[in-house]
């Protein structure tokens, strides 16, 4: 039964964060008719989505404390109806800093919410496949781009930018909250008799205090690499776009680049999951990260459509793969019962890498009128991952002993 009803928490977890990630990321979609009927300026409207970012990491670790006391159904469900209440409060807003504090705290915090607790639990229901199992929810997050987004695009042609908002909250509502009250915990943490064997390792990684844990040297190689992984590839994310309009590709054909590097990145989450099951997690992320770094650089190199699809298509492959390797590794080495808290950890550290992308961007081009310079410092930061990366050493057995004594 349990073995049967993980493949349900995987797929509830990647439905949750398709739909709580596209809610965030219809911002994109309404920033131009948000702008026209409000007057509120494009610059004040996108920073709601920075405060997002912020929100989210800030808010990651503490929810992923709060999966880990009670349980990720409580937690899930507590975000899914955080974010209903979000989206209606933002399609009510009547002033800038309103709509800002609204869309940016609270749906942020709300999507943060879902992504921590989820990718903890999943990581205790699977012995066996776990890189897989975190991949696939993973893919699902990244469907949102291509699902939810084009949904908002419809429905803002059809209705008004608040009207639209509130149809994504019904959404959210119907699809979020049953999904929520499917998501269980590892059979593992409940005593469950058909809980898989806990091995030795977990055993020996059972007594380690959860200071023990946010202290070691595992936990902060793993918040540093994501936090240059992420900043590595925010720039990119966001500004490539306008890139390839400064290269004179025309609007629609750049936004297309957009949708290439999300369809490789869907690819690139399930064989990341295949190659780290295969593998090992952190031999497969080094070597992600190192193709990272040069994918980023890439960009530097190229002026027409073909070229950007090329690299769009290995960047978004390569930098959607490596995330939910951050998840195995953390359930490798530390406690089932403590996943939530690492894992939000690290996703506090990732959510701070991916804020600093946009306005380092931004900035880059207003001082040197190129963007030059983002690709090369990307390629850069990537290189520096990938040097952390590298330092990174499971905790062996003696030093779990240790710890448990």
């Amino acid at each position: 039964m349990a073995s049967n009803y993980r493949w349900v928490i995987v797929a509830a977890g990647g439905l949750l964060g398709c739909l709580a990630v596209g809610a965030m990321f219809s911002l994109p979609v309404f920033l131009q008719p948000i702008a026209r009927d409000t007057g509120w300026s494009v610059t004040g409207v996108s920073t709601a989505m920075t405060i997002g970012f912020l929100a989210m990491a800030f808010a990651s670790m503490a929810w992923g404390m709060l999966s880990d006391r009670w349980g990720p159904r409580p937690v899930v469900l507590t975000g899914s109806v955080l974010l209903v209440l979000a989206l209606v409060l933002a399609a009510r807003a009547q002033s800038l800093l309103e709509f800002q504090l609204v869309f940016g705290v609270l749906v942020g915090g709300a999507v943060a919410a879902i992504f921590a607790p989820m990718m903890a639990c999943v990581t205790g229901w699977f012995e066996t496949q776990r890189a897989l199992a975190v991949s696939l929810v993973s893919a699902g997050m990244g469907m949102a781009p291509m699902t939810m987004s084009p949904f908002a695009a419809w429905l803002v042609t059809e209705h008004d930018w608040r009207s639209a908002l509130l149809v994504i909250a019904v959404v959210v509502a119907a699809i979020m909250i049953p999904a929520a009250l499917l998501v269980r915990p590892a059979p593992a943490l409940v005593g469950s008799e058909s809980a898989p064997a806990v091995n030795e390792g977990e055993m020996e990684r059972g007594g380690m205090s959860l200071r023990d844990a946010v202290t070691s040297p595992q936990f902060l190689v793993l918040t540093l690499t994501n936090f240059f992984c992420c900043a590595t590839h925010s720039g990119p994310i966001f500004h490539t776009v306008s890139y390839a309009l400064t290269c004179g590709i025309p609007m629609i054909a750049a936004v297309s680049i957009y949708s290439v590097e999300g369809l490789a990145g869907l690819g690139g989450r399930v064989a990341f999951g295949f190659l780290g099951d295969r593998f090992g997690a952190k031999r497969i992320l080094v070597l992600g990260l190192l193709v990272q770094a040069f994918g980023a650089l890439a960009y530097v190199f190229v002026g027409g459509l073909g070229g950007f699809y090329a690299v769009a298509a290995l960047f978004g492959f390569i930098y959607a793969g490596v995330m939910p390797l951050y998840a195995v590794l953390a359930r490798e080495n530390f406690p089932l019962h403590m996943m939530g808290t690492v894992i939000g950890g690290t996703a506090t550290a990732g959510g701070l890498g991916m804020a600093l992308g946009p306005v380092a961007g931004g900035w880059i081009y207003d001082s040197f009128a190129s963007y030059s310079w983002l690709y090369i410092g990307s390629w850069a930061i990537g290189l520096g991952a990938v040097l952390i990366a590298l330092t990174f050493k499971p905790a062996g057995r003696r030093a779990a002993v240790a710890v448990a004594a």
